[in-house]
């Protein structure tokens, strides 16, 4: 299966360095409780107003940085930590935190864009920048909100978009294992509850707009949570995958119209999929049956989206970041 490299981290840096900063076309999530609230994208987000949108700049930037860190020599590399140093201020990460704090945004990007926040976060402080740091009382809003609402939610959501439960729990666990314990408990927690009995999943997938896969991000996310219970829980949410079905999971969706906002979206599905497929064979035993067909199904799922990450806009502002969710890393 294709892995990341030099020239790949060099190409989406350039890729995703053009769109960051680029504030229109923009798709707003927000909401006007008076005449003064009309305002442009990158008045509300001085840091994430490019990209299309608000959660696919954060994952940008999440993107960016990690190639900067993997392969910092590189002279794209260079051009990343200038603009962060442009960007990521304190003053730009204050407004963007304060907007938070409007009535009508309690559920602003809710819960994927709160995910995708913490991710880079956790990228961020890797770094050793001036930067580092400032995204620190930004990331603790996400936080709470997160510890707020879960034992809110009655009901995980499983559709495969920017709703979905166990994807946003998945990057929302691997920061609050480093950064809040507390939280880390209570995802573990909620995930028991709301995905440990499942059985025999039908897997009615894809949705002709969906970018995620709910069956396997939950088992993803159950990998996270159970550990070395995870092959038995496994066995019975997926009891056939041995035997290579449901077949829907192990075939890579069709996209028929890259210029269409929706349809673009199951580029994203075979990358995300080949993304989980990746990590639950690190998760299941040498001798499972699945493990083999779990392999395979990773590297044809890329190849069948790596093709595409550039080339419409519609796909282009945000391939690029699960496209590196996506490939193998031997620099982690």
């Amino acid at each position: 299966m294709n892995g990341l490299t030099a020239e790949i981290a060099a190409r989406f840096m350039t890729l995703t360095l053009g769109h960051l900063g680029r504030e229109y076309p923009h798709k707003l999530d927000h909401v006007l409780d008076g005449s003064e609230d009309a305002q442009t994208p990158s008045a509300l987000h001085p840091i994430f107003h490019g990209s299309f949108d608000w959660h696919s700049c954060v994952h940008g930037w999440w993107q960016v940085l990690r190639l900067a860190r993997l392969y910092p020599a590189l002279p794209e590399a260079t051009a990343v930590r200038t603009r962060a140093t442009e960007l990521l201020t304190q003053t730009n990460f204050a407004i963007e935190t304060a907007y938070l704090a409007r009535p009508s945004a309690r559920g602003f990007e809710r819960p994927y864009g709160w995910a995708w926040a913490l991710a880079l976060h956790g990228e961020m402080v890797q770094h050793d920048a001036e930067w580092a740091h400032h995204a620190d009382a930004f990331a603790g809003a996400f936080a709470r909100r997160f510890s707020a609402f879960l034992p809110l939610q009655t009901y995980p959501i499983r559709t495969g978009t920017h709703f979905n439960s166990a994807f946003a729990m998945i990057l929302t666990l691997d920061w609050a294992r480093v950064h809040d314990a507390a939280l880390a408990a209570l995802i573990e927690a909620r995930a028991g509850e709301w995905f440990g009995a499942d059985r025999s999943c039908q897997a009615w997938e894809p949705g002709g707009d969906e970018f995620l896969s709910p069956a396997l991000c939950e088992a993803l996310l159950m990998s996270r949570v159970l550990g070395a219970g995870f092959p038995a829980w496994f066995g019975t949410f997926l009891p056939d995958c041995g035997a290579g079905q449901p077949a829907t999971l192990f075939t890579p969706a069709t996209v028929s119209d890259r210029s269409d906002g929706k349809i673009a979206h199951l580029d994203g599905l075979n990358l995300s999929r080949a993304w989980c497929w990746r990590e639950l064979v690190q998760a299941l035993p040498d001798d499972h049956s699945a493990r083999n067909l779990a392999r395979r199904a990773a590297g044809t799922h890329l190849s069948a989206a790596l093709p595409h990450v550039a080339g419409d806009y519609m796909g282009e502002h945000w391939l690029a970041s699960f496209a590196l969710l996506a490939l193998p890393s031997a620099k982690g």
